[in-house]
């Protein structure tokens, strides 16, 4: 990083990054330990201890890759569009554990998450135009992504 306000805005998306995280993960604690052990679940399921340290790789990965994609805001016209798609997702990504651990609404959680992988194929779409890094940084994401809709179709399923 060249300068103190490069530092600042890495470390104001960082922040954006993980408040989604944060968000997300109100309510999710509790029910992960009561409600979702409670539910029929596909043979696939991952255990539990690895979502933690996939989701602090994935969060980091995209933080990355936006702060890779706002320096160059005076270099390239599709900046705030991408940053827009980019901040979008990140609301798609907290509403979603919100939707599905906090009002056990496996459902609409579904359609929320496949609402969710389209904005972050956009996002990857525009970052990738913007710089080519940042898009690869957010394959890790997208496939994450395609897992969990295909899990929560798969719990929807079974319950």
């Amino acid at each position: 990083m060249k300068n103190s306000k490069e530092i600042i805005g890495f470390i104001i998306i960082l922040l954006l990054t993980y408040s989604a995280a944060a968000i997300g993960s109100i309510g999710t604690a509790n029910n992960v330990l009561d409600w979702y052990p409670s539910l029929n679940a596909p043979f696939f399921k991952p255990p539990n201890w690895i979502f933690g340290p996939v989701w602090s790789v994935l969060y980091t990965l995209m933080a990355i890759a936006a702060f890779l994609v706002w320096k160059k805001r005076r270099q390239h016209y599709g900046v705030k569009v991408a940053l827009f798609l980019y901040v979008s997702q990140l609301i798609l990504n907290a509403m979603w554990s919100i939707i599905f651990f906090n009002f056990h609404l496996l459902g609409w959680a579904l359609v929320e998450i496949i609402f969710l992988e389209i904005t972050i194929i956009l996002t990857y779409i525009n970052f990738r135009r913007i710089d080519k890094r940042a898009g690869w940084l957010l394959i890790p994401y997208i496939l994450w992504v395609a897992f969990a809709t295909l899990l929560n179709g798969a719990f929807w399923w079974l319950n």
